[in-house]
């Protein structure tokens, strides 16, 4: 079970004591002459203010004016190439792709020459076809004359 408190306005009476009345029209006085003086201060402090504000401006506008010339021709190109030199020494050397990838190139070809190698060793009869290569590079001599002309 929930405890729920209900609060009800209830309807304002129109009370006004005298008493009540004497401070409320106390009060509006003393703002009026309050606003009295406040406003007529409050805007000659504007008319003030905006006036030296525009001095301000008329001083620093041509200032601010040099110094945007200084920077664009002097002082900007000096930072800017200060700047890439010093990227260009802080840059770490260039490296390959790939450490050791002749070594590795080197390594696949001995391996590619060595599997053609074991292939050809157990191929059967090797023997006999490397003989007949030999024999046919070889320049005929006199005997292998008298071996052709015998039969």
């Amino acid at each position: 079970m929930s405890l729920v408190i209900k609060f009800r306005r209830r309807p304002r009476m129109n009370v006004r004591t005298p008493r009540l009345g004497r401070v409320q029209e106390t009060y509006h006085n003393g703002m009026s002459q309050v606003t009295g003086r406040v406003v007529p201060a409050a805007q000659q402090a504007r008319t003030v203010t905006a006036d030296r504000v525009m001095v301000a401006r008329g001083w620093s506008a041509p200032r601010l004016q040099r110094a945007g010339r200084y920077v664009e021709s002097d002082l900007g190109p000096r930072v800017g190439s200060f700047l890439s030199n010093t990227g260009r020494r802080i840059e770490p050397a260039r490296r390959s792709r790939r450490p050791g990838r002749n070594a590795m190139m080197a390594m696949a070809a001995m391996a590619a020459v060595g599997a053609v190698g074991a292939m050809a060793s157990r191929r059967p009869g090797r023997h006999a076809a490397q003989d007949d290569v030999i024999e046919s590079l070889r320049e005929p001599t006199p005997a292998d004359a008298e071996r052709v002309d015998a039969p």
